[in-house]
């Protein structure tokens, strides 16, 4: 297998994030050679999961720029609803779209497309409870466990794990 150790993946992570869609991708991800970190408002502050597991983050968001990191994740559960106000995680999803490198959100993480502006006339999918959100941003919602359109890569729940990783590694392994 060919290790990819130089490229960073950064994943955000914030109180009541869904357990399975941040750690499902951080370890297959690191699993196949990428160092992959996560992202907050504050470097070392343990955020707990819905389930109550915890995640300290490796990172502040003003330590983290676009040329830092080769994708995004973004994972859900009420994570998102968190993330989403705070304007640098904000600009940072939205350079990283503008930016061309992968931008992928799973369940509620599509909350942040809607919040950085970056749907319109895109292809997604969402978990069912946020379609409205995601189509009234301008997107065109799709019921498949992952959609990818350029660099921005969605899916639905966490049965589509494996499809959503799939797709995050081949983009990856294309940059």
């Amino acid at each position: 297998m060919k290790m990819a150790s130089t490229k960073k993946v950064g994943i955000l992570v914030e109180f009541n994030y869904e357990d399975l869609e941040l750690w499902y991708p951080l370890l297959r991800l690191r699993e196949a050679g990428y160092t992959v970190i996560t992202i907050s408002g504050e470097k070392g502050k343990k955020y707990t999961s819905k389930h109550g597991y915890p995640c300290v983050s490796d990172e502040a968001i003003e330590n983290v720029s676009v040329e830092d990191l080769s994708a995004l994740i973004i994972p859900g559960g009420f994570c998102p609803d968190y993330l989403r106000r705070d304007k640098r995680m904000v600009d940072l999803v939205r350079n990283m779209y503008t930016s061309g490198r992968p931008v992928a959100s799973i369940c509620h993480g599509a909350w942040m497309f809607c919040s950085a502006k970056i749907l319109k006339g895109k292809r997604a999918t969402c978990f069912h409870a946020i379609k409205d959100d995601v189509e009234n941003a301008g997107a065109v919602y799709e019921d498949s466990p992952v959609v990818v359109d350029g660099n921005l890569i969605t899916s639905r729940i966490p049965q589509d794990l494996p499809d959503f990783c799939k797709a995050i590694l081949q983009q990856l392994s294309s940059e």
